[in-house]
């Protein structure tokens, strides 16, 4: 086994974000959630929903979207990752579907927030279950690329 260079550390920092969003989302929405819903009276549940998910989209745009960012843009260019070589078939063009991909559950995420605080919670409920089917195909693309 090698040794952890700094390229294993921002890897793993990219990495250890998209488990903290991925599980948090998932933690949510299997498990708090539907907890909050059996135990607590409608007015608490609502309020608690509310202010978790407020705080979980806090943490992820003062956290995790810099994280991600960051050690994204620095594992593409240590890489040499150009923006023609997205068009290119193999490691290219599965970078460019999981960054496209990445875009719009971010859309979705922010969508969800939006429609939660417009009292929209139907839209709010689609928008998050997009959000968190669409990070899963996220980290699946993100199996698929070779370590940088």
């Amino acid at each position: 086994m090698g040794t952890v260079g700094l390229w294993s550390l921002v890897r793993f920092l990219h990495v250890t974000g998209a488990v903290l969003w991925v599980g948090g989302q998932l933690a949510l929405t299997l498990v708090v959630l539907p907890l909050a819903r059996r135990l607590l009276a409608p007015e608490a549940r609502d309020r608690f929903a509310a202010e978790a998910g407020r705080r979980f989209g806090l943490l992820t745009g003062a956290v995790f979207l810099p994280v991600q960012l960051g050690t994204g843009w620095a594992m593409a260019w240590h890489r040499g990752v150009t923006w023609a070589s997205l068009a290119e078939p193999g490691y290219g063009r599965t970078l460019a579907a999981k960054l496209g991909l990445f875009v719009l559950v971010m859309l979705a995420a922010a969508g969800h927030g939006i429609a939660h605080a417009r009292n929209r919670p139907d839209l709010a409920r689609s928008l998050a279950v997009v959000s968190l089917v669409g990070s899963l195909g996220v980290v699946l693309l993100a199996t698929a690329l070779p370590a940088t």
